[in-house]
């Protein structure tokens, strides 16, 4: 079920109003037969691989707790669950795309071996679900946390439909203790709740949906475009794709909040950063962290000198890189960013630099050039095949001129009229607000004019909401999200 659709706008709220109006004892068979729904309103045969993935994990989990001592039977259950989740994974996701691969080399070499290819429909989340479900297995395994004994309860964690999709991906020791736990109503969640939900939607049925219009206008034709047509659509894909996840997972934690969960902040300004080390410290930073814990520190980290540590981060991103989606694009955005977070640490940016250029002037420069930076690796998760990266990049580089005319048929491929690129920027600068208006912790309403100038607030945002989902997209057919293809 798309959180942008009719139904979830009905699902929602009769979720939540159940969840409080039955006892404490009910709610967690509530919410996991409504999570089920939420999975399967699409596709219910997908549903199987989902109670797989929960049976082997549970079952691993307190076969863990039962050995513990025993080393050879812990990790012979890590495995298993490891390899199970990873398989999922790996064949649904990524058999046919290797497969493919081998085909056209076998191709190119003459050779007449061909691997049969399984057509198998990308189960939606698998890439989110399967990572959570395996950090619950390592965590019990390490010690850091004890395996959940109540099936129902775990299945809940696996299976909690405000992240299930598309994250954020929650630590059992973030979620598994608040689904165990008595919520009881609170005015502080409830407008912390709405605020959230309020400004996904804003970020990606109004910034998300409208940037995409003009993304989409330059891809379709790239080989047409000239050069500041493609770096303007890359700025602007920048913008979608960071309004695109941010809004999923601010609306994720707002309807967690809703009933009292607190999911954490997946995303922190991430534009505002002065440096990639930093960027990616703020954006998608359950994934990082995940693969910060699970990939990276076990592999050493940055503690066994500066050759292992480069090595450890190349691997880290070469994985989160595939990890997006079964094309060479993605492995190349991973190597793209994985060069830069390289050269800043054998440069030393941040001590030999930083100092300097501690100023208003020198952060907004460095934030300027760190945008600038980002825009190729916008261009290469956007693009959909090497072919047309090279096409992309062709453009970028080849296409440049100056003038009016040249100006205005950069324009005309962008499909930007003087009224829409008003409407542009006001989108993007009302979404320098949205991080004020979506925080995670909101404190309690002291007096009663504070309480009720949120309310007013709220009501003001989503009138203004509403006004440009009109005036802006009343054409438009809605986008899912883009992180529902992970």
């Amino acid at each position: 079920m798309n959180f942008n659709s009719g139904a979830f706008l009905l699902f929602l709220p009769a979720v939540t109003a159940v969840y409080w109006l039955i006892p404490h004892r009910g709610r967690k068979y509530w919410l996991l037969a409504a999570s089920y729904f939420f999975y399967m309103y699409a596709n219910p045969a997908l549903i199987l691989l989902l109670l797989a993935s929960t049976a082997v994990d549970y079952c691993c989990g307190r076969g863990i707790e039962r050995f513990r001592g025993r080393r050879s039977a812990m990790g012979l259950l890590l495995l298993v669950s490891v390899c199970v989740n990873l398989g999922l994974l790996f064949t649904f996701k990524y058999f046919d795309f290797f497969a493919g691969t081998v085909n056209s080399l076998c191709a190119a070499a003459g050779l007449p071996y061909q691997v049969p290819q399984l057509g198998l429909i990308l189960p939606v989340g698998i890439s989110f679900y399967t990572f959570q479900t395996m950090s619950y297995t390592i965590d019990v395994y390490r010690g850091d946390f004890c395996a959940e004994r109540d099936l129902v309860t775990f299945a809940l964690y696996v299976t909690y439909f405000p992240q299930l999709v598309a994250g954020p991906i929650e630590s059992p020791g973030s979620l598994l203790p608040q689904l165990r736990a008595e919520h009881r109503p609170s005015w502080a969640d409830f407008a912390a709740g709405v605020r959230l939900l309020l400004c996904g939607f804003f970020r990606k049925c109004v910034v998300a949906d409208f940037c995409g219009i003009f993304v989409n206008a330059v891809f379709s034709s790239v080989e047409q475009a000239n050069s500041l047509a493609v770096f303007c659509a890359g700025g602007l894909f920048c913008i979608q794709m960071y309004c695109d996840f941010a809004g999923y997972s601010e609306i994720a934690a707002g309807s967690a909040r809703l009933m009292g969960v607190r999911l954490m902040r997946n995303f922190d300004r991430p534009y505002l950063a002065q440096s990639y080390t930093e960027f990616f410290r703020r954006w998608h930073i359950s994934l990082n962290r995940w693969f910060t814990s699970y990939v990276y520190i076990p592999r050493g980290g940055g503690r066994r000198g500066k050759p292992r540590k480069l090595l450890n981060i190349l691997a880290v991103f070469t994985l989160c890189g595939l990890w997006h989606g079964a094309r060479w694009t993605y492995v190349l955005w991973g190597l793209y960013a994985a060069f830069w977070l390289c050269l800043e640490s054998l440069l030393d940016v941040k001590s030999r630099f930083g100092p300097a250029w501690d100023c208003p002037m020198g952060r907004l420069a460095r934030r300027c050039v760190m945008f600038l930076i980002f825009v190729p690796a916008a261009l290469l998760f956007r693009a959909e095949s090497v072919g047309q990266l090279g096409v992309i990049f062709q453009r970028l580089f080849t296409g440049w001129g100056f003038g009016g005319a040249y100006l205005q048929a950069a324009l005309d491929q962008l499909g930007l009229s003087v009224l829409s690129l008003v409407q542009l920027v006001l989108c993007i600068v009302a979404m320098a607000k949205l991080y004020d208006w979506g925080r995670y912790d909101l404190p309690a309403a002291k007096t009663e004019s504070q309480s009720a100038a949120r309310l007013c607030s709220c009501v003001y945002l989503a009138a203004v909401i509403g006004l440009c989902w009109l005036a802006l997209l009343q054409s438009q057919d809605a986008a899912i999200f883009a992180y529902f293809q992970f």
